[in-house]
Parts: C-alpha cells; structure tokens; sequence
C-alpha cells in the first residue's frame, strides 16, 4: 500500500519541504549540507527521490560495537531511501553492485554520508544516488556496518547535528537533501502547497512589471 505522505511530498521541490520546516521552526529546514546529486547525473536532470528513511551506520574498525553479520543491501524495504552514514574516510562505502541490489529491491535511491564508488555503474543503471564525493576505494579496511534501521547522526558543516530516525521522510533533488521527521510531517504538508501558490503567483507578477517587494507583499503578506 503506498504511503500517502510520500505521495504529497513527491508533488513539492527540496525547497518547498524546506520553507514549510522553517515556518515550524527546525533547524536549517531539515537541509544536509555538502550532499549532492552524483548519480543518474551530476547536478543536472529532474531527479527527485521521496521516501522514509532506511538507516545504516558505519563505524571505523576500531569501534568496539560489533559488526553487523550479512550484509543490509539484502534487507532493504521496497520504496525506501537508504541512508548511509559513514565515519570521515578516504574510502567509499556504497559501490555499483550496492546499487544493483537496492534497486532490484525496490529502494528509490541512497543517500551517503560519505563517498560512493562506481559512479558510471549507478549512472548505468539510472539509480540516484546522493554523496558527499567519490572514491575508488571500497570500505572493508577501514569500516564496517555496526547498524541497519537505528538512528543516525549527520554532521555537517557550520556545526550541523542532525538526527535521523529510521521512517523520517527524505527528500532529495538538485536542490539538494532535506530531512522532514516523520513526527513533523502531518504539520508540514498543510504548509507546503499555499507556499507554493503564493510563489507562482508572485512569479507571474513579477514577470509583468511587479516588484519583488511589492509582490511578497501582495502574495506573501510580507
């Protein structure tokens, strides 16, 4: 059964989620800062991935929590987004045959906290994928899985701390990636849409001799 807030949030860009977390007061409107569009394209086409968030922490060897045994990509929901978070490393820790699985199991996209390998592979398969970077090199020497489906923490710049929890909804485009927690999203779809009507409008108005102010003014009460 599909997931009627996936649904309305597939109408709306990363911005528009955005705009409506700020007029709820969250932090940076839920944007991840440094993650950007790597894969079917770089920073070009409609790419947009909507889904609740399916967790998986990497941590350096040194970590004393177990590994994970098996392997995550086995397990991955259909209509999820995978999200990744890796510990700050030269090497890569989601490759193309990552890619392959994930995609055959119905996952809509990753994105990395991290660096991806095989970029030509996740292009040929038209898998989108969201990075921090690339890198040749796989993880096994340096990280391992340590949890699937548990909370996450991204650390961006400007001293972003931001938690994601398994089931938060994110969406991604060439805007860039916003977390909406899935606690806040019946608050915030209500808000999206008559944002966005007041930009078309102010829009339109603009492009017939309106001035910005005077068309936030009209359209957007300020």
């Amino acid at each position: 059964m599909a997931d009627p807030i996936v649904e309305q949030l597939s109408k709306f860009t990363a911005c528009d989620i955005a705009d409506a977390l700020l007029k709820l007061k969250h932090p940076n409107g839920g944007f991840l800062a440094g993650i950007t569009l790597w894969s079917p394209e770089r920073q070009a086409g409609p790419t947009k991935i909507v889904g609740p968030a399916y967790t998986v922490k990497y941590a350096v060897h040194s970590d004393p929590v177990p590994k994970i045994e098996g392997h995550y990509i086995d397990t991955i929901p259909k209509g999820v987004v995978i999200f990744i978070s890796s510990p700050v490393t030269p090497n890569a820790v989601f490759g193309g045959l990552m890619s392959t699985r994930a995609q055959v199991s119905g996952a809509v996209g990753t994105v990395i906290d991290g660096r991806l390998r095989d970029l030509q592979e996740h292009r040929d398969l038209g898998y989108p994928v969201f990075a921090r970077d690339v890198s040749t090199t796989a993880p096994q020497e340096v990280a391992k899985v340590v949890g699937v489906d548990v909370p996450v923490h991204f650390t961006g710049t400007h001293n972003q701390d931001v938690t994601i929890q398994p089931g938060d909804y994110i969406v991604a485009d060439l805007n860039g990636v916003v977390v909406l927690p899935k606690a806040l999203a019946e608050k915030a779809i209500p808000l999206i849409q008559p944002q966005v009507s007041a930009d078309e409008q102010m829009a339109e108005a603009i492009k017939g001799g309106m001035t910005f102010v005077e068309a936030s003014k009209k359209f957007r009460g300020k």
